[in-house]
């Protein structure tokens, strides 16, 4: 195999380049994603654990309101 010329050369070389330019362009696309994830997950992680501490306290709100009763349904309307 014989050796390039010197403008098969610089296409080679201006290729290569071209492709290490597209390559840092989606590397540089793919950081910004990955923190706007990792952004995303942080908040909805911290909405998981509000929402985890309200039910907990719904539950031991309900469990101390004296329910006798374990439904709703069970109860007499006050007009009765």
């Amino acid at each position: 195999m014989g050796a390039l010329s010197s403008s098969q050369n610089k296409k080679v070389n201006q290729m290569n380049d071209d492709r290490i330019t597209n390559l840092e362009i989606k590397l540089s696309f793919t950081e910004d994603l990955i923190e706007k994830l990792n952004e995303t997950i942080y908040k909805q992680q911290q909405q998981i654990e509000f929402l985890y501490r309200e039910l907990k306290a719904i539950k031991e709100q309900a469990s101390s309101s004296g329910g006798s009763s374990g439904s709703l349904k069970d109860e007499i309307p006050p007009h009765y």
